[in-house]
């Protein structure tokens, strides 16, 4: 039953082939078998999970089902859960139970959906291959001497392994879409604003959007209808219709304009990298669609600006964890002053660290014009780059990542390096558009993914993109040695 997408999960439980409670019970079991060598996982609620999958089955009896009555899934460990631990992968927040539940995991309650549990990622979602966080990095299905990729590591490796058919993520720079690259699934991160923030604990708040994990894009359109809503409690959330994101998947994209960012395709990626997203771009043409090189001449500038942007407002969200009102508290502290110092101190680990003190820098009175004003200055010509494609293009494609999944330990002695990561992923963030990565082939076995841009609220046709892609090819099922 693991190697069920969502798709067939909910077709399945419709027909009686199985319950809820049969698969929620495999998939327990499995969890507790593989995960001890990948660690996706931080909390595994299975006592919670058994009770929603009775309940689920009890729902559906009566005749009250929905599609995702049933069905498993995982949430990130940023997403605040009631009763349940929501740590970041924080030892600041390693202690702390949610009192309520965040509005994406309210809505997949509502829609009678079975948590297993919370996923391991970078600490306070800073980094881009899952080490930073204080439960340990997560390993690669693929090949556990590799990172998975962050700061949605967690759910991609889970999601990968089988572990589960979907876990929900974020993403602040690349961090659902690189993770599913690196991991060989599709991950999508929606328009800025389409889905709730609320309960998902910040770290950039004009950059942070929550998105899907999934081996499928049917399976990502059937996450966006559960998560994609207004919510009030959120100010940055856009109150627009919600459409069926199934209804589409299988539209024809015969004349679809396909835009190739010349920048995107850079002298620096291997070969081999940019043969396997070239091949994918070919399967297109054979389906009709049309192909035009563009330019989005400010992409040179995404990675540092996103850089003096996400610390500056990271600095800020978290200088409420302060070791006073909840999480992490030092011992014995001398005075009011050793309580903040030692509590952050011995809190947050060296990458949080290091963007705090670059946030408060940039922010700081003598250089926030010089740097912070300027990066936003900058992020308005990124944005206008893109509004001028659109103008042309239906889709933007690309390279998800630079590299394949690379060694631990790599990148680690070089933040920059590391942060060059993100450098096809960034730009969309900071322009608020939907993007999405779904895998295309492989460089010495591990997987390759295609980013799909879209214009804003235009995920339906991404989604469509994707699919059509994925009923051509057999990438998405392809799954890492000996995961069965």
């Amino acid at each position: 039953m693991h190697n069920k997408t969502i798709a067939e999960i909910s077709r399945d439980l419709a027909a009686g082939e199985y319950s809820s409670t049969e698969i929620t019970t495999d998939l327990l079991a499995r969890v507790k078998d593989l995960d001890k060598g990948l660690n996706s996982f931080i909390t595994v609620t299975e006592e919670q999970a058994l009770a929603q999958a009775k309940a689920a089955d009890e729902r559906r009896a009566a005749g009250n089902a929905t599609p995702w009555t049933g069905v498993p899934m995982a949430h990130k460990d940023i997403f605040c859960t009631k009763g349940v631990l929501t740590t970041c992968g924080s030892k600041m927040l390693s202690n702390f139970e949610a009192p309520y539940d965040a509005t994406v995991v309210e809505n997949f309650n509502n829609a009678g959906a079975v948590s297993l549990g919370k996923t391991n990622m970078d600490e306070f979602a800073m980094g881009s291959s899952n080490e930073t966080s204080y439960f340990g990095p997560v390993k690669n299905p693929w090949d556990t001497d590799r990172v998975p990729g962050g700061s949605s590591g967690g759910s991609a490796a889970a999601v990968a392994a089988r572990l589960v058919p979907g876990a929900t993520a974020t993403d602040t720079g690349g961090s659902i879409r690189q993770p599913a690259a690196l991991c060989g699934i599709t991950g999508l991160k929606p328009t800025y604003g389409r889905v709730s923030r609320w309960g998902m604990i910040a770290f950039a708040s004009s950059l942070d959007q929550a998105g899907t994990m999934t081996r499928t894009v049917e399976d990502s359109a059937m996450m966006m209808n559960v998560m994609a809503s207004f919510d009030k409690k959120d100010s940055t959330c856009v109150e627009r219709d919600v459409p069926d994101y199934t209804s589409t998947l299988n539209d024809s994209i015969e004349g679809m304009t396909i835009g190739l960012p010349t920048e995107y395709f850079r002298d620096d990626i291997s070969a081999e990298m940019q043969q396997q997203v070239r091949n994918a771009i070919a399967e297109y043409e054979k389906m009709g669609a049309k192909v035009k090189e563009i330019s989005l001449p400010n992409t040179h500038l995404s990675v540092p600006t996103y850089y003096v942007v996400a610390p500056a407002e990271c600095s800020a969200n978290l200088s409420r964890m302060d070791g006073v009102r909840f999480g992490y508290r030092c011992e014995d502290p001398k005075d009011i002053e050793d309580l903040y110092c030692r509590s952050r101190g011995e809190g947050f680990g060296n990458e949080v660290k290091r963007r705090i003190m670059v946030g408060a820098y940039a922010l700081s009175a003598g250089f926030y014009d010089a740097y912070y004003k300027k990066a936003q200055q900058v992020r308005r010509l990124i944005k206008n780059d893109f509004v001028e494609a659109f103008k042309d293009v239906d889709v933007i494609m690309s390279p998800t990542s630079p590299t394949p999944a690379f060694k631990f330990g790599e990148k680690t002695d070089d933040p920059v390096a590391m942060y060059l990561e993100d450098i096809f992923t960034i730009a969309t963030n900071l322009a608020g558009l939907p993007g999405m990565s779904v895998p295309c082939g492989q460089v010495n076995n591990l997987p390759v993914g295609l980013q799909l841009i879209g214009n804003y609220f235009d995920e339906a046709r991404i989604l469509n993109a994707g699919h059509k892609f994925q009923q051509a090819t057999d990438w998405h099922l392809k799954a890492p040695q000996g995961i069965e």
